[in-house]
């Protein structure tokens, strides 16, 4: 059974730090291309990073741009997203998504919260 657990999240002030973890589990974390988005109160769900099989291919939303970096290890089945110089609109809820390609599955996890208030 494919998994993504998320974990990482909560209460930070603004200009803080937070990094995020997805755990994956019951597929090869090796073949699917991840990626990272979120969604704010009475908004619609949104990038906020991406990156290749390899490694390699990394893009970011322009909201984030500068701020948050995405990496994987994919020995551990594990991808991160390191938040850097929060601001109050980054706060939402952060998905992780996995697309394989090779077999056409796309899936979701069930979200952290981030809030980044005073």
């Amino acid at each position: 059974q494919v998994q993504l657990v998320e974990s990482g999240g909560g209460l930070v002030q603004p200009g803080g730090s937070l990094r995020l973890s997805c755990a994956a589990s019951g597929f090869a974390l090796g073949s699917a291309i991840m990626s990272w988005h979120r969604q704010a109160p009475g908004k619609e769900r949104e990038l906020v990073a991406s990156i290749g099989i390899g490694g390699g291919s990394i893009d970011y939303g322009d909201a984030v741009k500068g701020r948050f970096t995405i990496s994987r290890d994919n020995f551990k089945s594990t991808v991160f997203l390191q938040m850097n110089s929060l601001k109050p609109e980054d706060t939402a809820v952060y998905y992780c998504r996995a697309f394989r390609p090779f077999v056409n599955a796309d899936h979701w996890g069930q979200g952290t919260d981030v809030t980044v208030s005073a």
